[in-house]
């Protein structure tokens, strides 16, 4: 009975799909998602969830969208989009649960996304958010403290998000909630292609002085395989679609010349995907309104695609699992009481770092104390240097 009854409970919250335009005729041979999704799209008859690996559902909310009203409109869109594709993976087992109903209040959405998106974690369920304004990341964060799970918030964003108020919640002020929720449940927040000109120094500061990670745009496109380990540490991604740059993602009011490629995107998403740790993904800020030839709903659906990829191309090789299964590592830093010890998967090769932590902590910290990094790390410390993500993350152990 548990997860049946658990899907009882959220189909409340839904709108079937209108897939009569949306789903393509075609006579070639292969699957298209459009095939294999099991799509929410007679009212009454919601998907059977006792089997499903990711559920994407769309959010028609954008009242707290700031100029970018709209974007409430794009998870249809997008929906067309990917029906088209063709699936990746054998043994796909995906949903399409349609679109949370807009609540009488913002709240109200709040309320139901958040209700969501903890059942299907619950289940081990990954959802798939189309939104909607980023605002709705606070919403997909609240449902992490109902499991009562302590997470890494990972960003792919143009700005912080901070805002001025921090009594408000709207889509260039949802960190600043986060931060201040109580109880708190945010271990580490990481912002993926900020752009200075976006950002004041107060602002940096305040993210140095939280331990948080912040990668400026260029940095990060000088070497896009530097993201993996950043992604791979994230619990919950969260997308802002002015990432990109307007030449690769017009559909957005608040588009800008400078941002991601659209390939830089997927690559993004498919480390995503691959990650073992991640349980939830989104999308925001796609309006449709200013996305003519439909060039950004493209882009989501295939990025939305490079995800399921990678889904389907996990290993299963986080270390706190079976460590016979890693070759170990042990370097001593010169004046440093704690020598560092390395990780490295037999399975994938990708390399893991241990940060000790008292042992009355372990429990509470048992998903952070192994961070992800790089075989540059593991130089990097034999050349007698502390790597910074060993080192921020010891700090918010002490």
């Amino acid at each position: 009975m548990g997860k049946q009854k658990q899907q009882m409970d959220i189909a409340i919250y839904f709108k079937a799909v209108d897939t009569y335009s949306l789903i393509p005729e075609s006579d070639l041979p292969g699957k298209r998602y459009a095939d294999i999704m099991d799509i929410y799209q007679d009212e009454g008859r919601f998907p059977d969830l006792s089997d499903t690996h990711i559920a994407i559902f769309g959010v028609n909310e954008d009242r707290n969208a700031i100029d970018n009203e709209g974007c409430g409109m794009g998870a249809d869109v997008v929906r067309k989009h990917l029906y088209s594709l063709f699936t990746g993976a054998e043994n796909v087992k995906i949903a399409d649960l349609g679109n949370i109903i807009q609540g009488h209040s913002v709240d109200d959405t709040y309320f139901a996304i958040t209700n969501v998106v903890s059942t299907l974690a619950a289940n081990n369920i990954i959802p798939v958010i189309i939104g909607g304004g980023q605002d709705l990341t606070y919403a997909v964060y609240k449902a992490y403290e109902h499991l009562g799970q302590i997470i890494n918030i990972v960003a792919v964003d143009p700005s912080f998000d901070l805002g001025k108020d921090s009594s408000l919640i709207d889509s260039r002020s949802y960190l600043s909630n986060i931060i201040l929720h109580q109880p708190n449940y945010l271990f580490n927040y990481t912002n993926i292609g900020y752009q200075s000109y976006f950002v004041d120094n107060e602002a940096i500061g305040l993210m140095d002085k939280l331990y948080f990670d912040t990668y400026r745009l260029g940095i990060v496109r000088i070497d896009m395989e530097f993201v993996e380990p950043v992604v791979r540490n994230a619990d919950m991604l969260s997308i802002d679609i002015s990432a990109v740059r307007s030449a690769d993602a017009p559909g957005n009011a608040n588009a800008i010349p400078n941002g991601f490629a659209g390939e830089e995107l997927c690559q993004i998403v498919r480390y995503a995907g691959l990650s073992d740790k991640l349980s939830s993904i989104g999308f925001y800020e796609y309006n449709p309104s200013y996305d003519p030839h439909e060039q950004t709903a493209m882009l989501v659906s295939q990025a939305i695609w490079y995800f399921l990829e990678g889904y389907y191309q996990r290993k299963d090789d986080y270390p706190a699992r079976a460590r016979e299964q890693y070759v170990k590592f042990h370097v001593k830093i010169q004046d440093q009481d704690d020598e560092i010890i390395f990780y490295k998967s037999k399975r994938s090769e990708r390399w893991w770092m241990e940060v000790p932590v008292e042992t009355d902590l372990m429990t509470k910290y048992e998903r952070h104390y192994m961070v992800p990094c790089s075989h540059s790390d593991y130089e990097n410390a034999m050349d007698n240097n502390i790597p910074d993500r060993w080192w921020q993350v010891y700090q918010k152990m002490l």
